[in-house]
């Protein structure tokens, strides 16, 4: 059964209480990714195999960086319909509508095919503009999901093995949290004496 916790949001009222404890790998872009679903077999960018759903106005966003983000990908990507189908309807997307990106060969579309990775992210870094309001929102916010008015761990989190490693600085840091939010915050003198807020 899925805990929940009450938030004070105006879109999101819970969160799935796993969310607060399980933890991730800390650099996604130089773990090895295996899929547990396919014993433990290596897959690197595992996250980005199905393609992801992206709002109208997303993809509308990408298209007008068309040309930068087809320079990271390979032919058969680049010559391609970059989304698959007519949108559909769905109320958690800004619009209402959703499209989903195409795949190619073993992921989305948009991995870059020279590297690891999502080529639109990486096209954001290398021309200087924000990949925010472009790159689908379900790719920045994974390992986290929604549903309704609910904050989730993505269906799919369980799956990948970045979602199993053990990371002894979170824990470390997780252990001494209560101990710092217990302990009222001391102000040296030295801050005080120059008036640093």
């Amino acid at each position: 059964m899925v805990e929940f916790v009450r938030v004070d949001h105006p879109r999101f009222r819970r969160a799935q209480r796993d969310i607060f404890v399980r933890t991730l790998a800390p650099d996604c872009m130089s773990f090895t990714c295996k899929l547990s679903t396919s014993g433990n077999r290596t897959k690197l960018d595992a996250c980005c195999q199905y393609g992801a759903q992206a709002g109208l106005g997303e993809r509308d966003n990408i298209l007008e960086h068309r040309e930068q983000i087809r320079a990271l990908l390979d032919d058969g990507a680049k010559h391609r319909d970059w989304f698959t189908g007519e949108p559909e309807i769905d109320a958690d997307f800004p619009g209402g509508a959703c499209v989903r990106t195409n795949t190619h060969g073993e992921g989305c579309l948009f991995l870059a095919h020279d590297g690891r990775g999502c080529a639109i992210h990486r096209a954001s870094i290398e021309g200087s503009w924000d990949f925010r309001g472009i790159k689908p929102h379900v790719c920045r916010l994974f390992p986290l999901s929604y549903d309704g008015d609910a904050i989730v761990l993505s269906d799919d989190y369980d799956d990948y093995s970045c979602a199993t490693v053990a990371k002894a600085l979170v824990t470390a840091l997780d252990a001494v949290e209560p101990l710092v939010k217990a302990t009222p915050k001391r102000v040296s003198p030295q801050r005080l004496a120059l008036h640093i807020p």
